[in-house]
């Protein structure tokens, strides 16, 4: 018999899925172009975008009980949002044509807080996970796995919800290292000698 946690976290996980897939799927238009030093423009453009990151989370985490969880969504979509036109315009100013891959923007994204969900996704694949694009039963079935591991950990920080104030310092301190992040995965992939080249 599932736990009322258990059911909980299965219908957080439920409605990240698709919000993972949304977000790799529609991307935003550069707001940058091709620079003669792309890292210089990449820092500005993470740090400001951190910044933004921390401060939509943080307002967002603010409501606690019912209302938190409500807004919970909202705030990973807005997080979400930012950092997808951050690995948008750092692959711009990288010089790199066309969009990013869904592959690439599942990596930059999210990577870092699933590093070993990635690596076993990616394992017989290698760099064609990144080179490449999969069929969208793929791309699904790792958006499930992704929103599952996101589940985990969103659950884990729900006492922060508990306490508003500190809570939303908490959650927005995350989101501005977790952006940081982000940017750092997406220069380290679209750099000419990286592996998007």
């Amino acid at each position: 018999m599932a736990t009322r946690g258990g059911k909980h976290e299965a219908a957080v996980a439920a409605a990240l899925a698709p919000a993972v897939l949304e977000v790799v799927s529609t991307l935003p238009k550069p707001r940058v172009r091709k620079r003669s030093d792309p890292e210089a423009a990449a820092r500005q453009l993470a740090a400001a975008a951190a910044l933004k990151a921390a401060l939509a989370a943080g307002a967002l985490a603010l409501p606690t009980g019912v209302l938190g969880w409500l807004a919970l969504l909202p705030q990973l979509r807005a997080v979400w949002r930012i950092q997808a036109q951050l690995v948008v315009d750092i692959a711009a100013l990288h010089g790199h044509r066309g969009p990013p891959t869904q592959e690439q923007m599942l990596h930059c994204l999210f990577q870092h807080r699933t590093a070993r969900a990635m690596q076993k996704l990616a394992s017989g694949m290698g760099d064609r996970l990144l080179a490449t694009s999969v069929s969208g039963r793929v791309l699904q079935l790792i958006a499930q796995r992704l929103a599952v591991r996101l589940t985990r950990a969103v659950v884990g920080r729900r006492m922060a919800r508990l306490l508003p104030l500190a809570g939303a310092v908490g959650i927005g301190a995350y989101a501005y290292f977790e952006t940081a992040r982000v940017a750092s995965t997406a220069t380290a992939l679209f750099q000419p000698h990286g592996r998007a080249a």
